[in-house]
């Protein structure tokens, strides 16, 4: 009986040679890939949250009191805000996910294990965050933060930004296998359009006196 079942497994090897090994790579790949492509992903919309709340902050700052030290100082203290709210907010969304976790654990008896190890980290999630967040508002804000003339810095700050958008609307478009071109285009028109209401708002008080 063993040399036929060694033989009947033989036979069933010679006919799918590579089937076992190809499911176990691919699986294995594909979490791996995943997981990598989660964080990637969180990465580019916290650099896209930085980019779009920094310069629409600025922009809209500008079209009220268009010197150069108002337009760096309010988006040097949206980075500050954005950033550490960002981050809070992470940390506590990451904790709440934690818990539940834990507790799920607790009640199949595998507390203390790799699967609890496994879980993600409240201070790495709310410092990647944070530094995404920060990268994103960087570009605006170094962008104009040397320019003195005013027409020149608010379309400096709308050129950098449009071509940033698109950049991370490309690399998202890539990370979550989607139309590139489609993608791009979505997130340049929500980015400029965000911006071109919050000036155009803000231009109102401008002309009210306010």
């Amino acid at each position: 009986m063993a040399v036929n079942n060694t033989k009947l497994a033989a036979v069933a090897d010679a006919e799918n040679p590579a089937v076992v090994c190809c499911d176990v790579d691919d699986s294995e790949s594909s979490i791996d890939f995943a997981g990598r492509a989660n964080w990637l992903r969180a990465a580019v919309l916290g650099a896209n949250d930085g980019l779009v709340s920094t310069a629409s902050l600025m922009l809209g700052v500008s079209a009220v009191k268009p010197e150069a030290r108002a337009m760096a100082v309010s988006g040097f203290a949206g980075l500050l805000a954005g950033a550490f709210s960002m981050a809070i907010g992470e940390y506590v969304s990451v904790c709440s996910q934690r818990d539940v976790e834990i507790a799920e654990l607790d009640q199949a008896g595998k507390r203390g294990g790799d699967e609890e190890k496994a879980l993600p980290s409240p201070a790495q999630a709310a410092a990647a965050s944070a530094l995404a967040f920060s990268v994103g508002a960087l570009l605006p804000l170094l962008a104009a933060g040397f320019i003195v003339g005013y027409n020149l810095r608010v379309a400096v700050v709308v050129v950098v930004a449009t071509l940033a958008l698109a950049a991370f609307g490309c690399v998202g478009a890539v990370l979550g296998r989607a139309p590139v071109a489609r993608s791009c285009a979505r997130v340049v028109v929500g980015g400029l359009a965000a911006m071109a209401v919050t000036f155009g708002f803000m231009r109102l008080f401008r002309a009210s006196g306010v």
